[in-house]
């Protein structure tokens, strides 16, 4: 917005109170525009919906994603952790998630390390993502035995909304390691006790989770100052 330059005191009020005028129509746009947008989206995505019943599919609650990072062993790499992240798939409906299923790796067949990522379209698997920052994320520790028949069953209730807040849920993680597999539910809100304690329940609920397994809790936060997605963590339960 251009300045004008006030020769008298009662133009430089009008012209301050136009500039505020100004300001306020063009913030208030900005958010007409982006509520538009998001309209759009979710009417894109009701139209979709609409489509796949017509056709006879079974639409998901949500639309998801598939991704996995892979990293070199003994190797530092320059390539920011961001575009390690390969997208391999999204699906809308039940069918569409099956044949998308039935063609990914089983996590007993996956090198180490190796993390295979489930989230809700729009949210990256990153700390920093707008959805994820200001969350974290309950760990469970696996035997690799038994790793890939409880990623199955956290796969199904993430995509089957099964667990309770299911809307403060971003994603899934599983982490293929040397020793152990690790299981990770990543949430929108940290500081929500009653959603973090509550979603805790529904993993244990879903999974049918032995008493012998402890569960911890780390927020994304923690992890961008510690750099470390599994240690230090705050909670256990």
């Amino acid at each position: 917005m251009e300045l004008v330059a006030e020769k008298e005191s009662d133009q430089q009020n009008n012209n301050n109170n136009n500039s505020e005028k100004n300001n306020n129509t063009s913030y208030a746009q900005a958010l007409v525009d982006s509520h538009d947008y998001n309209n759009k989206e979710s009417d894109e995505f009701r139209e979709r919906q609409a489509r796949d019943l017509k056709a006879g599919l079974h639409p998901l609650k949500h639309k998801f994603v598939f991704w996995y990072t892979r990293r070199t062993l003994g190797m530092r790499s320059q390539t920011p952790y961001e575009d390690n992240i390969k997208k391999i798939v999204d699906f809308t409906t039940v069918e569409g998630f099956w044949v998308c299923y039935c063609h990914l790796a089983r996590p007993a067949s996956l090198p180490s390390p190796t993390d295979l990522h489930l989230f809700k379209d729009g949210i990256r698997p990153l700390w920093e993502d707008s959805a994820n920052c200001h969350g974290g994320k309950w760990i469970i520790r696996f035997k690799k035995a038994v790793s890939g028949r409880f990623w199955e069953d956290l796969v199904l209730a993430l995509v089957g909304d099964q667990l309770d807040y299911g809307e403060n849920i971003c994603g899934a993680v599983l982490s293929i390691r040397f020793n152990e597999d690790i299981l990770s539910v990543w949430n929108r809100n940290a500081s929500d006790h009653q959603a973090v304690m509550a979603l805790r329940d529904a993993i244990k609920r879903n999974l049918k989770l032995p008493h012998s397994y402890l569960m911890e809790y780390k927020p994304h936060d923690a992890s961008l100052r510690d750099n470390s997605s599994y240690r230090n963590t705050w909670l256990r339960g």
